[in-house]
């Protein structure tokens, strides 16, 4: 049984459908991308995950539970951790206490030193969040927030990790950090659904991968595959 399992979704807008009876599954300790461009569905498709969008039809299934009747908190409750598009940091707060939001779902369930002790863990790969601690997230830099950001999720000490364009806004050498430790997650078996228009990258550490376009799927198979494919290459890899 897969880990996650998207079953013949639709997704609508109000009168706009964006996802069309979406079919795509993720496996325990799999990392898994989604391709296309604007507007194609991607990152619907990590929303509907995380229950921020319902879908209108088809289900959405976590360890083949349901997750429909699910508020957002609820999926996150249950192993989901979130990386969103442009990182989305409480500027005003601290590193710390953006880090600490991202325990809100288990507040109740872990006691003030086991929460110390899950930051601790989670920022160890991560020194530049460890001098930063005491700084208004507002202040740092895109890197930097989006290290706070791959940080908070690891706290949760999740399941499944959603990430929605993990390299937009940054700098070459800040993608080939983020993308040096998404493979160090990789190798540890953190199961990982990536949403990503840079395919070159995703598709270098996917195990297998999604193509959407207008909210269909296209097209999917191993990454290696899709890297070799002429028409995702001319599409998606510049022809290279």
């Amino acid at each position: 049984m897969a880990l996650l399992e998207l079953q013949q979704i639709d997704v609508f807008y109000g009168p706009i459908q964006a996802l069309h009876r979406v079919d795509l599954s993720v496996e325990a300790g799999e990392v898994v991308a989604v391709l296309g461009g604007n507007a194609s569905g991607k990152s619907t498709t990590i929303k509907s995950v995380l229950q921020l969008v319902k879908p209108r039809n088809g289900r959405v299934l976590l360890d083949g539970e349901d997750l429909s009747g699910c508020s957002t908190p609820d999926v996150i409750g249950r192993g989901v951790a979130s990386i969103p598009e442009s990182r989305r940091l409480f500027g005003e707060m601290t590193v710390e206490e953006n880090l600490r939001m991202g325990l809100y779902a288990l507040r109740r369930q872990l006691s003030a030193k086991e929460q110390a002790a899950r930051i601790e863990e989670a920022t160890a790969d991560f020194p530049r969040v460890r001098e930063r601690m005491s700084q208004l997230a507002g202040t740092l830099s895109g890197g930097e927030q989006q290290m706070v950001a791959m940080a908070r999720a690891l706290v949760q000490h999740p399941r499944l990790i959603c990430i929605d364009e993990p390299s937009m806004g940054l700098s070459p050498a800040f993608v080939d950090t983020v993308y040096d430790l998404l493979e160090r997650w990789k190798r540890a078996g953190t199961t990982m659904l990536i949403v990503e228009q840079s395919a070159n990258r995703s598709l270098e550490l996917a195990d297998r991968g999604y193509i959407l376009a207008s909210g269909e799927v296209v097209l999917s198979g191993p990454a290696a595959e899709l890297r070799n494919n002429e028409k995702v290459r001319e599409a998606y890899l510049g022809g290279a």
